[in-house]
C-alpha cells in the first residue's frame, strides 16, 4: 500500500513550528509550554512508534505516552483492517482505534502531527515511508509486515536525529530485531504489574497467636482485630491463626474491624481438603462478596470450586454462565472447525463438562442432585457461552465464572465486569503462570491485573491456591518436571 502513495517531505521537529495549520501550531505551542523541562533535566523529546499488538492490546494505547509523540506505521492500519470484522475483544479494539482514527483526522491529514486531546498530551501521525535508514529490515529478514513497520521507525529514526525513536509493541521476537538493528524497543507498560513475586496472595499464617484468641474464635466465631493485627489488612484477606496447641482459619471483615471464623463448608457434595481450599469456598459461598479471583496452577482444584458452589447457590440466581477464553490452535479461528457454534466451542469447553461430571458424580445416577444438574443442563440453568458474545448484554441475576482468565486482556477483564447487573456475582480462574496467547505475560494478562487492582474493596475477595489436590500423580508432574 506504501509503495502507491506519494506524500510530500517529511516535516522535520524543526519545521514543524513553522506549519501553517493554525489548530496545530496553537496547540503544539500550548504543549511545548506545559511540558518545559525543570533546570538540569535532559529535555529530550521521545516519539514512540506503535505496531499493530500494542493497538489490539488497548485501543487507547497513543494516548498513555504523556505528553510524548506517537506514530504508527501505515502496515499496522492495513492490518487494523483484516481485524474489524468480528466479535472478539481484538475486533472490537481494532473498530474503536479506526473510529478514533477517523475523527482525529477529520479536519487534518494523518501525515501531519496532529494534536492528541488531553492535557499535557503529544501528538500523533501516520508514518507512510517505509524506506529503511541505515537497516533495511525487509531486506535482512525477508519482506513481510512486521519489518515494514522496523523500517518505517528506521525511517522516521534517521528524520529525527534530536528525538529518540522507539518501538513498542507486545511481540517479543519483533523487539529483538528491532534492537538487533539499533532501534529502541519497548513493550507497552500500561496495565502491566510491575513485580507478580509480589501479587496479592489473599490469605497469610500467623504463628504464635494467643490461645485465648484462637478459643475467642471457636467460641464467639469472632474477635477484634487489633487483638491479633497491628494493622488493617485488606477487606477479605484469609488468615491461618497458630497458637501453641490450636488453629483456627478466619478472615478480615473491614466493616466490623473484627476477624471471624471460617469454617469448612461443603458445596455440592464437594469438600475443601486444605486451609486455602476452605477460603475459596468461603469467599464463593458469601454472599456479600460479588467478586472473586482464585489463583494456582493445575490441579489445585480452582474450576471444580467455582463450579460447585455455584451449583450450590442455584436457588439464589437465575442462572450460571461458565466461559473461558477461546485461545484457538496455530492461529486459526474456531470457524475452521465444522459445524454450529456450539460444536466449534465444545474442544475448548471440555475442561469445564470434566469438572460438571466430576461434581455429578458424588452422587449415585439415581439421586435426586444428580438429576438435578442433568435438568439445569437441559433448561438452560447451567449454560456454557462463549465470551465473544457478551458485549453489550446486561447479566442480571447470575453466577458468572470465567475460566482461564489469565489468557484475558485487562480491558477484557474489565469488559466482562462492566456487564454485571443487579445480584450477579462473578469468579475469575486461572494460574498466570501458564499463558497460552502470544502478546501476554504473568506481568501484563488480566487475571494479575484484577488481583493487584482490586485487592482492599469490599465486594472482592482474592484467593491464592497452593495445594495440589488432582492426585499424587498430577502433584509429582508439578513439583519435579
Amino acid at each position: 500500500m506504501s509503495d502507491t502513495v506519494t506524500t510530500p517531505k517529511e516535516p522535520s521537529k524543526t519545521e514543524r513550528k513553522s506549519k501553517t495549520n493554525s489548530a496545530v501550531k496553537s496547540s503544539k505551542s500550548t504543549s511545548s509550554k506545559s511540558t518545559k523541562k525543570k533546570a538540569g533535566e535532559t529535555a529530550v523529546k521521545k516519539i514512540y512508534v506503535l505496531d499493530t499488538s500494542v493497538i489490539l492490546y488497548d485501543h487507547s494505547a497513543v494516548s498513555n505516552f504523556q505528553d510524548n509523540d506517537v506514530a504508527i506505521p501505515i502496515t499496522v492500519l492495513e492490518e487494523l483492517d483484516n481485524f474489524k470484522k468480528g466479535n472478539d475483544i481484538k475486533n472490537f479494539e481494532a473498530r474503536e482505534f479506526i473510529r478514533f482514527i477517523d475523527k482525529l483526522s477529520s479536519e487534518h491529514r494523518l501525515q501531519d502531527w496532529l494534536p492528541l486531546n488531553g492535557k499535557n498530551k503529544g501528538h500523533f501521525k501516520v508514518l507512510m515511508k517505509e524506506e529503511a535508514g541505515l537497516f533495511n529490515a525487509t531486506q535482512i529478514f525477508g519482506d513481510k509486515n512486521d519489518h515494514r513497520i522496523l523500517n518505517a521507525a528506521l525511517h522516521l529514526q534517521m528524520k529525527e536525529p534530536e528525538a529518540k525513536v522507539v518501538l513498542v509493541t507486545k511481540d517479543i521476537n519483533l523487539r529483538l530485531k528491532a534492537r538487533a538493528l539499533n532501534l529502541p524497543a519497548e513493550d507497552y507498560e500500561t496495565g502491566k504489574i510491575s513485580d507478580v513475586s509480589d501479587l496479592y496472595t489473599g490469605n497469610d499464617t500467623l504463628e504464635d497467636v494467643s490461645s485465648s484468641v484462637v478459643n475467642q474464635l471457636y467460641e464467639k466465631g469472632q474477635c477484634d482485630s487489633s487483638d491479633v493485627l497491628e494493622t488493617p489488612p485488606a477487606d477479605n484477606h484469609f488468615f491461618i491463626l497458630k497458637s501453641f496447641k490450636n488453629s483456627v482459619l478466619a478472615y478480615y471483615n473491614q466493616a466490623e474491624n473484627q476477624l471471624e471464623r471460617v469454617d469448612k463448608l461443603t458445596a455440592f457434595g464437594i469438600k475443601p481438603r486444605n486451609a486455602e481450599q476452605a477460603f475459596a469456598l468461603h469467599a464463593l459461598l458469601n454472599p456479600k462478596i460479588k467478586l472473586v479471583s482464585i489463583q494456582g496452577v493445575a490441579g489445585t482444584g480452582k474450576t471444580l470450586l467455582a463450579l460447585a458452589s455455584a451449583i450450590e447457590q442455584r436457588r439464589e440466581y437465575k442462572q450460571i454462565y461458565l466461559a473461558r477464553p477461546v485461545v484457538p490452535l496455530s492461529n486459526k479461528d474456531i470457524g475452521y472447525l465444522p459445524g454450529d457454534i456450539k460444536s466449534k466451542l465444545n474442544p475448548y469447553m471440555e475442561p469445564l463438562w470434566d469438572n460438571l461430571k466430576y461434581i455429578q458424580n458424588q452422587f449415585a445416577e439415581t439421586s435426586k442432585e444428580y438429576q438435578k444438574i442433568r435438568d439445569m443442563v437441559d433448561m438452560e440453568k447451567l449454560m456454557i457461552t462463549p465470551l465473544a458474545y457478551i458485549r453489550g448484554r446486561s447479566l442480571s441475576n447470575i453466577i458468572f465464572i470465567v475460566d482461564e482468565a489469565q489468557n484475558l486482556t485487562p480491558h477484557e477483564v474489565k469488559t466482562i465486569i462492566s456487564r454485571a447487573g443487579e445480584n450477579t456475582k462473578i469468579v475469575f480462574t486461572g494460574d498466570i503462570y501458564q499463558i497460552d496467547t502470544p502478546y501476554l505475560d504473568s506481568q501484563s494478562n488480566g487475571l494479575s491485573y484484577l488481583i493487584d487492582r482490586a485487592k482492599n474493596h469490599p465486594l472482592y475477595a482474592h484467593i491464592t491456591l497452593q495445594k495440589g489436590e488432582r492426585s499424587e500423580l498430577a502433584n509429582l508432574a508439578n513439583e519435579l518436571l
